[in-house]
């Protein structure tokens, strides 16, 4: 009889297996005899076979499913050729890319018998006539947010190839940087959720997300499909590592990496939101005068175009409404309110986390230009 080798799981089950049973090359550690081989074993490799059907679903699922994970995280690196719209054609499935990629490995639902339904999105926070509320929640988050980020130095270390050690790398061979690490990491969970499918997403690494893990969804989008061709990420990532930070957070190292690190993600997931969402703002002022938009989009008049874009008493009521919820979220409340949170003043007896008029400066300097930058982009393809 064959010697038996235990095998821990991740589930914290031990896997009992035969020493002398074949091993596949994608999978080493996973046993690959069929069921039918198995039974024929001794009752303890046939109590094993039943740990890993539990544990696995079969010994063969269980090959596929680790060589999908391992998958995954070499697929992170790879570069693949962009896809056709998921949220126009509806086409993503589990066992698909979430957007961005092709195929590497056959994949099957897990559930027996059929592919899962196709989820739609009853809610309207995508119509045009939700636009502002949407703007105004997405302020909340990046003020937050950058309040969040204030209380911990700049930490250089984290932006910087290679100075930590973490496991991603690049074609290369060479080391990424710490925020690289811990942003493509948040886009593979968030690509298997269908994250990245919605029309209000955009990853920082779109080529590299992995496959869906729940059935997909269908948004009713505004949108012109060229709309998911513009994504200009690559640019929002350099404007807050050497724009925003340099402006936001002391100099120094204070070594919270990891909370530097979390921040910094979250901050430009919601940044690169507000940014990109002057596709929807574009389309709406598009739909109320298409006249004027259309003869200098057949131009391809940029200057014209942002031109017409530009209303400074808006764009100066926005950074006054910034400011003010700085000053409000930038300072520590307690039960009796003070006069000076009243009238939303910088007062001398006040202490903000962040200057107020630091954060709408961020927003007339950086993120409000970027969102007409996109609004532009977005216009010169609108009767594509």
């Amino acid at each position: 009889m064959s010697s038996i080798q235990s095998l821990p799981t991740a589930s914290g089950r031990t896997l009992l297996i035969p020493t002398d049973a074949p091993r596949t090359e994608s999978s080493p550690h996973v046993c690959a005899l069929p069921v039918a081989a198995l039974r024929s074993k001794t009752r303890i490799v046939s109590a094993a076979m039943s740990s890993m059907s539990v544990a696995f679903g079969s010994a063969d699922t269980g090959a596929r499913s680790f060589s999908r994970r391992r998958e995954s995280r070499v697929s992170a690196f790879a570069t693949r050729p962009a896809s056709v719209s998921l949220w126009r054609t509806h086409r993503s499935r589990v066992g698909t890319p979430s957007r961005g990629g092709e195929i590497h490995a056959a994949s099957k639902v897990t559930s027996p018998g059929d592919t899962p339904s196709v989820s739609r999105d009853e809610s309207d926070r995508l119509s045009l006539d939700n636009i502002r509320a949407s703007l105004i929640r997405q302020e909340d988050s990046i003020i937050f947010g950058l309040i969040e980020r204030a209380q911990y130095k700049r930490n250089q270390s984290v932006y910087a190839p290679g100075a930590v050690d973490v496991p991603c790398y690049h074609q290369d061979g060479s080391r990424t940087s710490m925020l690289e690490f811990m942003l493509r990491e948040s886009e593979q969970l968030g690509g298997k959720i269908r994250r990245y499918t919605s029309p209000d997403e955009h990853a920082f690494y779109p080529n590299s997300l992995p496959m869906l893990v729940i059935g997909s969804m269908e948004y009713p989008c505004p949108l012109h499909p060229a709309a998911e061709n513009i994504n200009i990420n690559d640019r929002i990532m350099k404007m807050y590592v050497d724009n925003i930070l340099p402006a936001l957070c002391e100099e120094g190292d204070d070594n919270n990496y990891g909370s530097t690190g979390l921040a910094d993600v979250t901050n430009l997931q919601t940044i690169s939101k507000r940014i990109h969402y002057g596709k929807f703002v574009a389309e709406s002022k598009f739909q109320a005068r298409p006249e004027e938009f259309s003869e200098l989009i057949k131009n391809q008049d940029a200057d014209g175009l942002m031109q017409l874009l530009t209303f400074q008493a808006v764009e100066d009521r926005v950074v006054r409404r910034v400011t003010n919820k700085a000053a409000t979220y930038g300072q520590d409340i307690s039960e009796d309110l003070p006069e000076q949170v009243k009238d939303l003043s910088e007062g001398e007896d006040l202490l903000y986390k962040v200057k107020p008029s630091q954060i709408g400066e961020l927003y007339r300097e950086w993120i409000m230009p970027m969102t007409k930058d996109v609004q532009v982009e977005y216009l010169l393809r609108r009767l594509d």
